[in-house]
């Protein structure tokens, strides 16, 4: 192999081992909240979002375009560094076993150097000093990755999850918080009892804390009857119940009487917005009006239903105790809530 090519090889194995290692840190160290975001503009951070929902398998990924190009390093690289010392120690009137073990020991120093600072601990850095903006460079060629080797990543990854079952290790598939509720509460609880955070912000952060853990249902209004129009309703309809109650979105749905408990239960079908209402005939039917609703379960906690309505894009939601419905939550109910528990605790 010509000096040229070999030098081209040496080059383009060190950066993809880069790629693989800022790929495998960045998404170690990027903050999940931080990447949904993003991703609500752009592309690349929903790659990362999908990079980060099977963890396992991007990390097998990484390990192996690592040991790869370590492999290829150890095989092209050392032997023609090698083979390039030789004859220079020869010539300086070494003995040729000696200058042979001084050429291998040289260019192992070489190519360790290279793939462990080159490639491995300069993008590591990086990685961890940018990981959000890292891992969203990197997302889109990751993905095309695994998606060509996802076959053999998942051998990997099932004879890895198969060793840490049977020693009682349950592997870890996503990328979680690095703080948890209980974690955070015990950090504020320290900070006052030090005298590092004062009674009153502790007391807004604990309420703060609090919504992770306070189930929806507790934000549904009781006894507040749903603003609902039929699915085989008009647009007349629909306007005559946002006149009544006062809201712009209006249910579609229908009462239901399971004859087993012979109580009233309704089937929500979608939600109609009025603005979407002004420009039809009163008599014109809603059916392509009908947009989806977010539903939630009631045992969800506040703070991840806030999240999902925000990644959806959702002003409004259904409560649902199992196929039950227990009522209806906006935005509005959200933010009324908040106060309310930030104004009891302070």
């Amino acid at each position: 192999m010509s000096p040229l090519l070999v030098v081209v090889v040496t080059v383009v194995t060190i950066a993809l081992s880069a790629f693989f290692v800022a790929a495998e840190f960045a998404l170690l160290a990027a903050k999940r909240h931080r990447l949904e975001d993003a991703a609500l503009r752009s592309r690349s951070a929903r790659a990362a979002l999908r990079n980060a929902s099977e963890l396992t398998v991007l990390l097998a990924g990484s390990q192996l375009g690592i040991t790869v190009s370590a492999l290829a390093l150890g095989a092209i690289t050392k032997p023609a560094v090698h083979d390039w010392l030789m004859p220079a120690f020869v010539g300086f009137g070494i003995p040729e076993v000696t200058a042979d073990v001084v050429s291998f020991v040289l260019a192992l120093f070489i190519v360790t150097f290279l793939h462990l600072v080159v490639g491995e601990m300069a993008p590591k850095s990086w990685a961890i000093a940018h990981p959000e903006s890292s891992a969203t460079a990197l997302a889109i060629p990751m993905r095309g990755f695994l998606f060509a080797t996802r076959p053999i990543l998942l051998a990997l990854n099932n004879s890895a999850n198969w060793l840490l079952q049977r020693v009682g290790v349950d592997p870890v598939t996503s990328v979680s918080a690095a703080q948890n509720t209980d974690s955070l509460k015990q950090l504020v609880q320290h900070s006052v009892h030090t005298g590092a955070l004062d009674i009153e912000y502790s007391t807004r952060v604990a309420a703060a804390l609090a919504m992770q853990s306070t189930p929806v249902r507790t934000l549904v209004p009781a006894g507040t009857p749903i603003a609902m129009v039929a699915p085989s309703a008009t647009v007349g309809q629909v306007r005559q119940a946002s006149e009544v109650s006062g809201h712009h979105r209006i249910i579609v749905g229908e009462e239901i009487h399971p004859e087993t408990s012979g109580a009233t239960d309704i089937r929500v079908v979608g939600v109609v917005h009025v603005r979407d209402t002004l420009t039809s005939s009163e008599n014109m039917p809603i059916r392509r009006l009908i947009r989806p609703i977010l539903r939630l379960p009631a045992d969800q906690s506040i703070y991840e239903s806030l999240a999902l309505m925000r990644r959806t894009s959702s002003h409004i939601a259904v409560v649902m105790n199992g196929v039950h419905v227990l009522g209806l939550v906006t935005l509005s109910d959200v933010i009324s809530g908040l106060v309310q528990r930030d104004s009891s605790t302070t």
